[in-house]
Parts: C-alpha cells; structure tokens; sequence
C-alpha cells in the first residue's frame, strides 16, 4: 500500500463478531476462558487488548515496521527503551532534545548507573568519536524540539553500526511523523513517537508508541511493557487510532501552513532568527530534501528584543494560536521553551542550547493561514 492508503488501512481488519468497519472500544479488563490458559488470544488487558492490538498493528505499518507499542504516554515508551539497558552501559544523544527527555535521561536513568553523552548531531563525527566499548544507544531527535535541528539518520546509524554492531538507534519521529521519514528505513532499530501530537491530531489523548522491525528486539520491548504495565487503554487506543486515519490529510495542510508562517517570520523586521527545515539557511537544509518529504508544520523563532517581557508581550497577545503545551493539534499553538517544555532543564544547559527568553516555538495548525499571519502579525506589534 501507498502511504496514504496505509494511514486508513494498514494492519487493520474489520472485527470479526459484527464487521465494524471501525475497531471497537473493548472497555475491558479481563477476558473469559474456557480452561485455564485456554482462550481466544486475549487474558488481561496489560498484556493485550483487541483495540489496543488494532492501534499496534497500525503503528507498525505507517512506520514500515513489523512490531508497534502503544504506551501511556511518550515518556513511558522512552523508558521501555532505555529499560533494555543495564548499569554502566553509556548512550549518546543529541544536544538539543525535548526537556522531559532530557530531565528522564539526567535525573532518573542517570542514577541508575547509565552514562549520558550530548553531543551536536549535525555532524556525525561528533556520535562516532563518542563510540566506546560501553555505548548500547544512540538517541536521536530530528528535528530537534525546539531548534529544529537535524541529523543524518542513515549516515549515523551506518557510521555507528560500523564501530559497534550491537548499537541500538533509537529515533524520535515526533516531529516528524511516519508521513515525512521513516527511519527504520533508515537504518534506526526503533522508532519513537510521542503519539499524544500529530498522530493523535487532536489534543484529546496521551500516548507514546514504539516500532521496530527486529523479532527479538520486539520480545523484549514487549516484555518490558508488560512487566512495567504503562500501557495505554482502549478509548485512548480507539481515539489515537481515529487520528491516524487522518494523518495524510492533516499533514499536508500543516506542511502548506508551516512553510508560510516560517516565510513570513522570516522577513519580519522584530524576528532575529527563524528555524524551520523547509528555509534554504537552515543549515541542514539539503539533509532535510534527502530524507524528509516535506518540512512538517513546527516552527521556532527568535524576538530581536532578548528581553522576556516582550516574549511574554507576544505571546499573551495571540488569539488564534494557543498559549499550552503540547503540539501536533489540528489548532495552532505557542509556547515559550525556556519556561514550559524546557523548564526542568538547569538554566546554564538551556543556554548552551540557545534556549533562551527570546525563543518561542509554534506548532502551526490546519486553520485558514491567512489568520494565522494576522494573529502573528498583531501580537508582534505588541513586542
């Protein structure tokens, strides 16, 4: 199937009992048998359950895999991941990340005895000189929240796997989603989604997903779920499977939307900086064309006033975009990095990012983009 085709009929079937074309809500969290252990593929809900498995086996179809999970929350499927790792093993990950990445990463896994190296991503020397016997992960986020950044999927796996072929590569496709790269075909292990943005749509719903294509990887992951037991539940699963279907179309729009907004920001006379993948400055621009189909629908920018009361000025002042958190809605939403999504991470680590009171972040909708720009437009007035 073609990609479009895949977001409404990937991995599905229709429920065999009744033939809902939709898969039903199993609000349930035991199941009958007929003799102990004797059943119709379904014991108890933290292991399996048929809404959940519908969601699953959509995951890994829209990301090419053979393996989904569906988790409650990002942040709980990254902890799956890092779960497969034992004390003294090292990771390596990039230097600009989504702060609850960060803060799981230094403040919990840290303690237990795993070795964190940050590193820039845009140059994969920079991963492959921090190769040692003792590395088992490479985490990568591309783009990066918030700068936008990007690294070489293929290039860094490849160079990674070439050093040590017991490396996993781990990607955060959030940003991104199935519809723009597919890392597994990349060359990455395990994709990571926080499910609760774009593949959701809809800011009803918190979930984290993992795919893989590896048999044994996936066994483990699978252990590790449900042993751990953060799983998501049926209505979340019925409700992230409704916005997958619906994914193609949205991201058109937010890919039509973002590319305006970023132009437009670009060429005004109160923004210093714009970072959006689909700008011919961006620095990585041309590895944006070779592994993206299109530049997504986030874009961050800087105020040329540093001050944060002019942030602030600014983003009180929008009316369509939202002040919130979150991302990936079909709504257009506004945050501020340094005091929301990166408020755990210690001030001097957001200023060697370039995370500073400037920085504001947009999550481009899918509303008419002739109001968005005169949204923009009047709120930096007020700056």
């Amino acid at each position: 199937m073609k990609f479009n085709t895949k977001t409404i009929h990937g991995g599905q079937k229709h429920e065999e009992a009744t033939g809902a074309v939709m898969t039903p809500i199993f609000q349930t969290s035991t199941f009958a048998q007929s003799s102990p252990g004797v059943h119709k593929g379904y014991e108890y809900g933290r292991g399996t359950n048929p809404t959940r498995t519908a969601l699953e086996n959509a995951f890994a179809a829209i990301e090419n895999g053979t393996h989904g999970f569906a988790f409650a929350s990002g942040l709980a499927a990254i902890d799956c991941v890092l779960r497969t790792l034992n004390p003294g093993d090292e990771v390596i990950a990039g230097d600009d990340l989504y702060g609850g990445t960060y803060r799981m990463f230094k403040k919990l896994f840290q303690k237990y005895g795993l070795k964190f190296h940050f590193v820039d991503m845009d140059d994969v020397v920079n991963v492959t000189n921090k190769i040692t016997e003792s590395t088992k992960l490479i985490w990568i986020e591309t783009p990066t929240n918030p700068l936008m950044k990007i690294a070489d999927i293929q290039k860094i796996a490849s160079a990674s796997k070439d050093k040590n072929s017991a490396i996993l590569v781990a990607v955060d496709n959030t940003f991104a989603t199935p519809y723009l790269q597919r890392p597994l075909d990349l060359g990455a292990d395990i994709v990571m989604h926080s499910v609760t943005k774009y593949l959701g749509g809809h800011s009803d719903l918190l979930m984290g997903a993992l795919m893989v294509k590896d048999e044994t990887l996936a066994e483990e992951l699978h252990f590790i779920q449900f042993a751990a037991g953060a799983i998501a539940g049926p209505m979340d699963s019925f409700l992230a499977l409704r916005g997958i279907k619906t994914l193609h179309l949205r991201m058109q729009r937010h890919c039509e939307n973002g590319k305006i907004v970023a132009d437009f920001l670009q060429n005004h006379f109160k923004v210093s900086n714009v970072y959006y993948p689909g700008l011919e400055n961006h620095p990585n621009h041309k590895i944006v064309k070779k592994q993206m189909n299109d530049f997504g629908g986030m874009v961050t920018f800087r105020l040329k006033d540093k001050n944060k009361e002019a942030a602030l000025r600014f983003l009180e002042n929008t009316k369509i975009f939202t002040l919130a958190e979150s991302l990936g809605g079909v709504e257009s939403l506004v945050s501020h990095p340094i005091s929301m999504s990166h408020a755990s991470v210690p001030d001097d680590e957001c200023e060697k990012m370039g995370i500073t009171n400037s920085l504001i972040r947009l999550s481009v909708g899918v509303e008419d983009v002739a109001d968005l720009l005169v949204d923009l437009e009047q709120a930096l007035e007020k700056v």
